[in-house]
């Protein structure tokens, strides 16, 4: 079992990786939970639920805080028969999604398994999400607008 106080480098890699997962897609994790083996035993210590949060919004990103609206999430942790909790938090109604993060949670924090959770699940999903926000990046630079003074004469002398 691990240990319950980690360094800050494991919990920043912990705390990286569950991002990575909560941002993978649904088919992708589905991909590699099939993939996966020895599949895991585990167990439930929370099953999915879904509930509301609410999102706040700064004006201008530095002003007041205000609240934006309700964003739905799904919650969710299990517990491996042999090892640590993993816990799964998504935006959206998607309980198997939210499975799949607490699993692959649980299976990053076994030091044997963490190179092959990173490999097979972490590292695709943080390049799926680079290539999505490298398009969304060329889309918006093809929108550009580069506004220049030019010319106009009145800047020259004029000839008698």
């Amino acid at each position: 079992m691990p240990s319950t106080a980690h360094p800050a480098a494991e919990t920043d890699a912990r705390r990286a990786a569950l991002a990575a997962l909560a941002a993978a897609d649904l088919a992708a994790l589905d991909a590699a939970w099939a993939a996966l083996a020895p599949q895991p035993a585990w167990r439930w210590l929370r099953r999915p639920e879904t509930g509301l949060v609410m999102v706040r919004g700064r004006a201008g990103g530095a002003g007041a805080p205000f609240n934006l609206g309700e964003a739905p999430v799904t919650r969710c942790a299990i517990a491996l028969d042999d090892g640590p909790a993993g816990f799964g938090w998504v935006m959206g109604r998607l309980p198997r999604k939210a499975w799949l993060v607490a699993v692959f949670d649980a299976l990053w924090q076994r030091p044997e398994r963490r190179a092959e959770v990173e490999a097979a699940v972490i590292a695709p999903a943080r390049a799926a999400r680079a290539a999505a926000d490298d398009t969304r990046r060329a889309e918006t630079a093809a929108t550009r607008v580069d506004f220049f003074t030019l010319v106009r004469g009145e800047d020259e002398e004029t000839a008698p």
